[in-house]
């Protein structure tokens, strides 16, 4: 089974295509966000140093990422593989990540870039509303409510997330580019990044990723 890296912008449907990969390959998805409430909820020694952090209200250092990322990495769950989400986000982590592959033993296989157009994601983003009360989903252009701005199920005012504003999501893409797209040229000199165009329907983007995998 691989071992995955997804890289993607915000609005790219990485984690869309991260939740069809795990059912079709049958190996866990880890996030930083989840690799952290784990390593606290068990009470290991980086998620304890961790807590410190996130307890403050501030950034958890790369280091102790780094740490926790080595702990979970070693776990049983993930010999048959893994796909690895939103980690590394920079250069650094990146580095410190072959770092901690190297010690255990553990070999990368892809890195699989979702490639979407800056000029598609704006509108992407900043087009998806949501029922107040149900969570239902929908989209000003690609799912229109029966009635304009109202749930179908609720028949209440949609709303739209405060960080799904063009200024919010431009200010997202920017950080993108600057901190995480360089890892594209990072993992193409290792000869493990594979890029797949995702301006598609989902199962069009699914199916191009399976076949890069396979």
């Amino acid at each position: 089974m691989p071992r995955i890296i997804l890289l993607g912008a915000p609005g790219s449907g990485k984690g869309t295509q991260a939740v069809k990969l795990v059912e079709k390959l049958g190996i866990p998805q880890i996030s930083t966000g989840d690799m952290l409430r784990e390593a606290r909820k068990n009470g290991t020694e980086m998620g304890k140093l961790a807590s410190t952090y996130m307890d403050g209200g501030s950034l958890v250092p790369d280091e102790v990422v780094i740490g926790i990322v080595k702990e979970r990495l070693g776990m049983k769950d993930l010999e048959k593989g893994f796909i690895l989400d939103g980690f590394p986000r920079t250069i650094p982590q990146a580095m410190a990540l072959d770092k901690v592959l190297e010690d255990l033993n553990i070999k990368l296989d892809h890195v699989v870039e979702i490639d979407v157009p800056f000029s598609m994601i704006v509108p992407r983003i900043t087009g998806r509303r949501s029922c107040p009360e149900c969570k239902r989903p929908f989209h000003i252009s690609f799912l229109k409510p029966t009635v304009e701005n109202h749930c179908d199920d609720c028949k209440v005012e949609l709303i739209q997330r405060s960080d799904d504003t063009e200024e919010a999501v431009t200010q997202r893409l920017e950080a993108y580019q600057k901190q995480t797209k360089p890892l594209v040229e990072y993992y193409s000199e290792q000869k493990i990044l594979r890029r797949v165009d995702g301006d598609g329907e989902l199962e069009e983007v699914f199916s191009k990723i399976i076949n890069i995998l396979s």
